[in-house]
C-alpha cells in the first residue's frame, strides 16, 4: 500500500484541519457572504437578480428556445407572487429559492409566448428546463403597432421571419468551399517637408533616372497595399459543431495590416439568428431585424418593389428603432410569394467599432428548391484613418459546392475550430489562378505584379546583405537614444546595446546609476526562439556593481512550452505590486543574489502549469547611502536582518474548459472560451536544502471571467481566496500583501481595490472579490445626443475580508470612458467616482482617472 511520506501527511493534516475550522466557524461564513452579498447589490440593480435564503430550496434551470438555443434574460416569476421572480443570465440558466410546495411558473421574454408552468418543490433541489415559442404573427404585429395606415414592409418581414427556421442555412449540417479576397489600400499623408525634400532631389537629377524613379514608384505600391487570399473547406455539423480547413493562404504585404475575416470561425455573420456576438468587431453583440425580437427593435419600411429574373423583389429599410442598442441599419431585398431573403445590405454604426471608423456588410443568397437561403457571396467594406494615413479595406468571400447530406467521423468537431497546414503557404500563382473566384481589380493586379517581382528581388543575397548592412550601420542618433541594433539575416539572430540615455537611471534605490543592458534574440523556422536581455549596472553613491541576466527558450510554440533561466545579484522589492508611494519606500527593498530556473508548459488544451525554482541568499541594504530625493515621498530606514538563505518551489496550473483555437503549422492561436479560468497557485519554502532558512506553506485559488451579457454590456470578475498553510520560518520577503490603493490613479480593478488606505499582510485565509461592468452605450445612450460623444458607463464593485485583523473592506465605483485614436492603437480615458466603507473606517469618497491601451493581438482591454 502506498504511503505518504511525513512531511506531505502533515502537510494534508494542516489542510485538512484549516479547512474544518472554516467549516465550523459561523461568524467567518457570515462574512463571506456579507461580501458576496455587497458584490451582488451593483449585479442587483443592473440585472434585476433576485435574493435567495438558505432555508429554501433551489429551483434551475435552461430557457431556451424551439431550438434549443439559450433566450438572454427570460424572466421566471411564481404566479399571484411577483416578489418571488429572477432573471435568466446571458446562457438562458436561472436559479431561484423557493419554498417546498406546489407553484405556477410565468416564463416570459420578448418576442416569445408567456409560459405557464406547474412545479412541485419538495426536499432536493428541482431542475427544471422550458422552452417558449416564437410569438404568432398576429401576436408580433399587435406589439407597439396603432396606425390606421398598413406597413407592407412590416408585413412582409413578419411572413419571412415566420419562415426563418425553416430557410436557415445554419439549422442544417453541410459543408462547403469558400475563397476570401481581404484587401487594403493605404493612403499616407506625405509631411511638407517630406515632400519638399523629394521634389529637391527630383529636380536636381532632372528626372533623368527612369529605372530609379520606377523603383520608388513601384516600391510606393507594394507599401501602400496589404493583400490577402484564402481557399477554405468548412464544415458544420450542428448548433456550435465546427471545423475550418483552411487549404490555401497567402499573405503579400505587411502582417501589421487592418484586414478583417480572413477566417470564418472568430465571426459568424448569420442574421437569420437572434444575436450576432461579434467580438472581434463591435463591442455588443447586435441585434438581428430578421428575427422575432427583432421585430421589437426594428421599423421595417417598403421602399422599392421591382422584377428581376422573372420574380418581384421587395426592398425593406431597416430602421432602429432606439440607436442606444441597435446600432445596424440598411435594406433586405425579399422575394415576394416565396418571403425568401435575395440580399441584404447593412451598416454597422460608428460607436461601438473596437477598430474601425465605418463597417458596412453585403450578402447575397442562392436558393436550391425556393426553400432555402445559401450563401454565395459576401462583401465588407471598412476602414480607419489615423493622423496621417488612411486606411481603407474591403473582404470579399465566395462559398460554393454545399453538400447538406455530410458524414462526419466521430468526434471530428471539439475545440479545434479551424486548421491550417505547412502545405497551405506554398501554393503558386497557378493555383490561385484556378482556385480564385472573385475577379481581381487593376489596382491589385498591378500590385501582385510588382510586389511579387519586388519580393523576388528582396530575395536575393546581394539585396539583403544591403539591407542588413544599412540597418547594422552606428549612428550617432542609434548612440544617444535608440541603441545600437546588429542583424545576422543567415544566422537569424539579432543583438541590441542599449543607448547612452537608456544607461543612465536618475532615480533608483540607494540614489543614481549606470545600467548598460544588452539583449539578444534568436528565432527559428519552426517558431522556436531564444530571447534574453542581460544589464549590469554601477551606483554614483556607494559604487555597487549590480546585474541580472534573463533567459528565455521556447522550445515547444503549439503548447507554448517555454524554459527560462534568470540570474541576478540586485535590488529587489518585497512588494513589486503595490501603491507607487510604497514601492521606493527603503524598508521595500533588500539585496538579493538569485538564481531561479522555471518552465511553463499546456498539459491538455486549456490547462496550463508554470513551475518554478530559485535559490537566492537575502541581504538588507542597512548600510547603503540613499540620495537625498527620497525623502520627497516621506521614506523611512531600511529593514535590518541578518543574511539569509532561501530555497522557493512554486507552481501554478490554471485552467480554461473549452477552449477554442486554431491550429497553425507550429504554433497554437488562441480564441477564448465561455467559461471562467480556474487557477490555483502554490508556494513552499523548503527549509536546509542549500543551507535554505525558509518554511512555510502558501496556497492561493481563484476564478475569473470576462462576458457579454446580451446587449447590455460587458463585465467581468475575479474572486480568490489565499491562506498561509504553514508559516515555521516565514521572512518578510515571502509575505503576501493587499496592495495599497494610489492616489488618483484607478488601477486595474480585477486585482486592486480603489480606497484601501493601508497595506495589508495576510497569513491566515481572506477573501477577495472584484466585479465591473462596461455598458458599452446601452445605459448612457439612452440620454439624448450621448451616442455621439461614445461615452460609455462604467460599475463596479469590491470586497475584501482579512479576519485576522478583523478588516472588512467594501467599495463601489461609477465613472465615464472614452476611446481614442492614439498613433495606430486605441486609447481609453477614464474618470471615476468612488464610494468606499468599511468595520476599520468611516464611509468616504473619492476620485480617480485612468489610461489603457487596446491589445491590438486580443483586442481586449486590461480590465
Amino acid at each position: 500500500m502506498f504511503k505518504l511520506t511525513p512531511k506531505l501527511d502533515k502537510l494534508l493534516s494542516q489542510i485538512q484541519y484549516t479547512i474544518s475550522l472554516i467549516l465550523k466557524n459561523t461568524f467567518f461564513i457570515k462574512k463571506i457572504y456579507k461580501i458576496i452579498k455587497c458584490i451582488f447589490l451593483l449585479v442587483l440593480y443592473i440585472f434585476l437578480i433576485s435574493s435567495f435564503a438558505y432555508a429554501q430550496q433551489r429551483l434551475s434551470g435552461v430557457i431556451s428556445d424551439e431550438n434549443g438555443a439559450p433566450i438572454p434574460y427570460a424572466k421566471i416569476y411564481v404566479k399571484n407572487s411577483t416578489e418571488l421572480r429572477t432573471v435568466a443570465d446571458v446562457d438562458g440558466y436561472y436559479e431561484m429559492r423557493l419554498f417546498q410546495g406546489e407553484y405556477f411558473l410565468v416564463i416570459k421574454s420578448m418576442g416569445y409566448k408567456d409560459r405557464e408552468a406547474y412545479v412541485t418543490i419538495k426536499e432536493n433541489t428541482e431542475n427544471k428546463d422550458y422552452k417558449l415559442f416564437p410569438n404568432n404573427i398576429q401576436e408580433i404585429e399587435d406589439v407597439n403597432v396603432s396606425t390606421k395606415k398598413s406597413n407592407p414592409g412590416r408585413e412582409i418581414m413578419l411572413k419571412v421571419i415566420k419562415k426563418r427556421d425553416s430557410i436557415n442555412l445554419w439549422n442544417y449540417p453541410h459543408t462547403v468551399q469558400g475563397y476570401i479576397k481581404a484587401s487594403e489600400k493605404i493612403i499616407r499623408k506625405e509631411k511638407e517637408k517630406k515632400r519638399k525634400k523629394n521634389k529637391k532631389e527630383n529636380t536636381e537629377n532632372n528626372i533623368s533616372n527612369v529605372s530609379l524613379k520606377k523603383r520608388k514608384k513601384d516600391e510606393a505600391i507594394k507599401n501602400n497595399m496589404n493583400l490577402i487570399e484564402v481557399d477554405l473547406t468548412k464544415h458544420y455539423g450542428g448548433k456550435n459543431k465546427v471545423k475550418e480547413i483552411r487549404n490555401a493562404y497567402k499573405e503579400r504585404g505587411s502582417s501589421e495590416n487592418n484586414l478583417y475575416y480572413t477566417t470564418t470561425v472568430k465571426s459568424n455573420f448569420n442574421f437569420f439568428q437572434n444575436l450576432l456576438r461579434l467580438d472581434d468587431l463591435h463591442q455588443t453583440p447586435i441585434s438581428s431585424p430578421i428575427s422575432s425580437p427583432g421585430i421589437l427593435s426594428y421599423k421595417y419600411r417598403l421602399v422599392e418593389q421591382y422584377e428581376e429574373n422573372g420574380r418581384n423583389i421587395s426592398k425593406i429599410k431597416i430602421i432602429p428603432r432606439n440607436i442606444a442598442t441597435t446600432t445596424l441599419k440598411g435594406y433586405i431585398y425579399v422575394i415576394d410569394t416565396l418571403w425568401l431573403v435575395q440580399k441584404l445590405e447593412f451598416t454597422l454604426e460608428k460607436g461601438n467599432l473596437l477598430i474601425y471608423d465605418y463597417f458596412s456588410i453585403e450578402q447575397e443568397y442562392n436558393h436550391p428548391g425556393d426553400s432555402l437561403c445559401v450563401l454565395s457571396k459576401q462583401k465588407m467594406t471598412y476602414g480607419v484613418k489615423y493622423k496621417n494615413e488612411t486606411s481603407i479595406c474591403s473582404t470579399e468571400s465566395e462559398f460554393s459546392e454545399y453538400n447538406f447530406e455530410p458524414i462526419f467521423p466521430k468526434k471530428y468537431f471539439n475545440n479545434e475550430l479551424s486548421v491550417i497546414r505547412e502545405e497551405a503557404f506554398e501554393k503558386d500563382s497557378t493555383f490561385w489562378r484556378n482556385k480564385r473566384k472573385s475577379k481581381l481589380t487593376s489596382e491589385e493586379i498591378e500590385y501582385i505584379t510588382i510586389n511579387d517581382s519586388i519580393e523576388d528581388y528582396q530575395n536575393r543575397k546581394e539585396y539583403l546583405d544591403s539591407i542588413d548592412a544599412n540597418f547594422n550601420k552606428v549612428t550617432a542618433l542609434k548612440v544617444l537614444w535608440w541603441g545600437v541594433d546588429h542583424r545576422n539575416r543567415n544566422k537569424k539572430t539579432q543583438w541590441t546595446i542599449n543607448s547612452l540615455a537608456a544607461f543612465i537611471r536618475p532615480i533608483y534605490i540607494a540614489g543614481p546609476r549606470l545600467a548598460p543592458g544588452f539583449s539578444f534574440f534568436k528565432k527559428w523556422k519552426d517558431e522556436r526562439f531564444i530571447d534574453s536581455y542581460s544589464e549590469f549596472s554601477i551606483g554614483f553613491l556607494n559604487k555597487d556593481p549590480k546585474g541580472f541576466t534573463n533567459w528565455s527558450f521556447q522550445y515547444d510554440p503549439f503548447h507554448f512550452g517555454i524554459l527560462r533561466v534568470n540570474f541576478s545579484h540586485s535590488f529587489e522589492a518585497i512588494r513589486a505590486y503595490d501603491a507607487l508611494s510604497q514601492i521606493y519606500r527603503r524598508d521595500n527593498f533588500i539585496e538579493t543574489t538569485d538564481l531561479t530556473l522555471g518552465n511553463n508548459f499546456e498539459l491538455i488544451n486549456g490547462l496550463y502549469l508554470d513551475a518554478n525554482i530559485s535559490i537566492n541568499e537575502r541581504r538588507s541594504i542597512d548600510g547603503y547611502r540613499f540620495s537625498n530625493t527620497d525623502d520627497v515621498i516621506e521614506n523611512n530606514d531600511p529593514t535590518k536582518f541578518d543574511t539569509y538563505q532561501a530555497f522557493i518551489f512554486n507552481a501554478e496550473v490554471n485552467y480554461t474548459p473549452q477552449q477554442k483555437y486554431i491550429k497553425e503549422p507550429n504554433r497554437k492561436v488562441l480564441l477564448g472560451s465561455n467559461w471562467p479560468k480556474f487557477y490555483l497557485y502554490y508556494e513552499k519554502g523548503i527549509e536546509k536544502i542549500f543551507g535554505s532558512d525558509v518554511n512555510h506553506d502558501y496556497l492561493l485559488g481563484g476564478i475569473m471571467q470576462t462576458f457579454k451579457i446580451g446587449l447590455l454590456g460587458t463585465s467581468s470578475y475575479n474572486i480568490k481566496s489565499g491562506l498561509f498553510l504553514n508559516t515555521k520560518s516565514l521572512k518578510d520577503a515571502d509575505q503576501k500583501f493587499h496592495r495599497r490603493s494610489d492616489p488618483i490613479w484607478f488601477s486595474n480593478p480585477l486585482h486592486s481595490f480603489q480606497a484601501l488606505d493601508s497595506t495589508l499582510p495576510s497569513e491566515k485565509i481572506y477573501l477577495e472579490a472584484h466585479f465591473i461592468h462596461h455598458d458599452n452605450g446601452a445605459i448612457i445612450n439612452k440620454i439624448p445626443f450621448m451616442k455621439k460623444t461614445r461615452i460609455g458607463l462604467v460599475l463596479g464593485t469590491g470586497a475584501l475580508y482579512v479576519p485576522e485583523f478583523n478588516w472588512e473592506h467594501y467599495e463601489v465605483f461609477a465613472g465615464l470612458e472614452r476611446n481614442f485614436k492614439f498613433s495606430r492603437r486605441r486609447l481609453r480615458i477614464g474618470i471615476y467616482g468612488v464610494l468606499s466603507d468599511g468595520n476599520q473606517i468611516k464611509p468616504q469618497t473619492d476620485w480617480k482617472i485612468s489610461f489603457a491601451i487596446l491589445d491590438n493581438r486580443d483586442l481586449k482591454w486590461n480590465f
